[in-house]
């Protein structure tokens, strides 16, 4: 066989054969990125420009917040320096409040931003929020029951700190514990104890707040007397005593008025109380009772009225018969618990 026969038995390749779909599918995917190319760079350009926008706005606030806490801790330091600034304010407390509120501030601010950067990024790609919205919001409940203490502790401490209920530095009473404020958080404020203790208080445990270091703090003392005395003569002992101990250091600092005796707080039969009191520095209510618990003690010595202590009430004596037994019916012969129990004599037989 020829090779012109040979070629003539094959069969040529039809047209629109493989060569033909291929280059058909790459027409019709080359006419849809011509298509949708512009959509593309659109969402692109979309999503670099809100992420752009969210970094910068993230960054500027923070940065304005952070100078604004500088800026308050700097004004706090000013007024430290001045000779009144140690009654006015606080630097420690000041500071540790500042920090605090500056970085619930910067968290809220970034989980804002970025929260609402994310919701659009994912707008932008023709997401439906609808569903892990309703997602986003039932897994928060669930969250929320779970740690609900943890909530209840974190907010707490937010709103302890904006209305200043306490500092550093103050002597509270938080129910749970009193004490010497040491550090406050956003989920626990510690304490230090009259004896030397650390006490961890959660804020959300905490129901009421008695600050002791705030305003004023009243001195009281009672001072307690025969009540043959002259009164008029205990007056004038007590408040000579007061006029000394407020023209001597640091007494005339911690005194912020004059001691005042309210008069007879009770008249008993072996006693009667004077009452003696003064308005002191926020902190300093204990001491300024010592000292004038001292002085008082003196000067009534001093003029020869004598203080009369407490007398502790006296333990009710024993009974003296508690200790014997309830008289038994037996014991009187002519009972007749007596006569029933006595044996009957046996019967004699004359002879």
């Amino acid at each position: 066989m020829s090779l012109s026969a040979v070629s003539a038995a094959v069969p040529s390749p039809e047209p629109g054969g493989s060569l033909g779909e291929a280059a058909e599918q790459a027409g019709n995917a080359a006419g849809w990125v011509e298509e949708n190319w512009s959509t593309w760079l659109n969402t692109g350009l979309r999503i670099v420009l809100i992420a752009a926008v969210a970094i910068v706005l993230r960054h500027l606030i923070r940065r304005a917040l952070t100078k604004f806490i500088d800026r308050m801790n700097r004004s706090a330091q000013a007024v430290q320096a001045t000779p009144l600034g140690s009654l006015l304010v606080n630097a420690e407390r000041r500071r540790q409040r500042s920090e605090a509120i500056g970085s619930v501030l910067r968290s809220v601010a970034s989980f804002l931003i970025m929260g609402t950067a994310a919701l659009m990024i994912l707008g932008a790609f023709q997401i439906n929020l609808a569903p892990l919205l309703a997602s986003a919001g039932v897994a928060g409940v669930a969250l929320g029951f779970g740690a609900r203490n943890l909530v209840t502790d974190f907010l707490s401490g937010v709103f302890m700190i904006l209305e200043d209920q306490y500092g550093v530095g103050d002597q509270i009473d938080a129910g749970v514990a009193s004490g010497e404020v040491i550090e406050v958080g956003l989920r626990v404020t510690k304490l230090r104890g009259e004896n030397g203790a650390i006490w961890y208080v959660r804020n959300g445990e905490v129901k009421r707040i008695g600050n002791l270091s705030q305003g004023w703090s009243t001195a009281g003392v009672d001072v307690q007397v025969l009540p043959t005395e002259d009164l008029e003569k205990v007056r004038a002992a007590i408040t000579g005593a007061a006029e000394e101990m407020a023209k001597e250091e640091p007494w005339s600092e911690r005194l912020w008025g004059p001691v005042e005796v309210l008069g007879l707080d009770a008249v008993l039969l072996e006693s009667m109380t004077v009452r003696v009191s003064a308005k002191t520095m926020p902190g300093q209510a204990v001491g300024v009772e010592r000292e004038l618990r001292w002085r008082i003690k003196v000067a009534l010595d001093a003029a020869g009225i004598a203080m009369v202590a407490g007398t502790p009430e006296q333990a009710p004596q024993a009974d003296p018969t508690a200790g014997m037994a309830a008289p038994s019916a037996y014991a009187s012969a002519t009972s007749p618990q007596s006569l029933a129990a006595t044996p009957i004599p046996p019967p004699t037989t004359a002879k």
